[in-house]
């Protein structure tokens, strides 16, 4: 596989062109776009970079956490805060994903996402309202260990870090979650699987292929 160096802006940008002309695997009105990795290597920001080229191109866009569909601490913690299944299968809501966001950009959805569900700092829902994205708005979702729940993405951008980066970049505290990082490596090979990888070992200095 032959990498490209590349900067984060001008990848934002190329992402962000891709985008424009993307055709919804459903030909639903909303492309959903998937920027997948551990929380070391910041698949937020790529996303957030690709909002701002789509704004500038004059497309709306919805910028989505999964931070923010996490399961109360009751269910997340059941067997201990650092186990590593639970944080594999455990952690995260999909159901609520599926319903609040996938559901309502479906082509026959009215297209008022959810952008956040549980505030795990507080341990509460957020109650947030709904967003209407326009048809043509785009679903910028990021997150760790996405492609592996058959989200209807048309565009999945994976955010790789090599081992050792993955272990650098990730605060000791964090240490425990790794074990799962390997098994999503071997069960659902992202970097194998995705539309768009970026190497990220470097943070000042990207490559990609797509």
């Amino acid at each position: 596989m032959r990498f490209e160096a590349i900067t984060w802006d001008r990848l934002g940008d190329l992402l962000a062109e891709r985008v424009t002309t993307l055709k919804t695997a459903d030909d639903g009105p909303w492309p959903r776009v998937a920027f997948d990795g551990a929380p070391a290597a910041r698949p937020e920001d790529l996303a957030e970079r690709v909002a701002g080229a789509l704004r500038v191109r004059g497309r709306p866009s919805l910028v989505v956490g999964t931070e923010g569909f996490l399961r109360p601490a009751s269910l997340r913690l059941e067997h201990g805060r650092q186990d590593v299944e639970a944080y594999y299968d455990g952690w995260y809501d999909t159901g609520a994903l599926w319903r609040e966001v996938f559901g309502p950009l479906d082509p026959d959805g009215n297209g008022r996402v959810l952008p956040d569900l549980w505030d795990p700092a507080t341990d509460r829902a957020t109650r947030s309202p709904h967003v209407p994205l326009p048809p043509g708005g785009v679903l910028l979702l990021h997150g760790p260990l996405l492609l592996r729940h058959w989200f209807p993405f048309d565009l999945s951008v994976h955010v790789s870090l090599s081992p050792g980066a993955l272990r650098r970049r990730t605060p000791e505290s964090g240490h425990w979650t790794l074990p799962a990082f390997e098994r999503y490596e071997r069960e659902a090979d992202p970097a194998g699987t995705a539309d768009v990888l970026v190497r990220a070992d470097d943070p000042r200095h990207p490559a990609w292929h797509g």
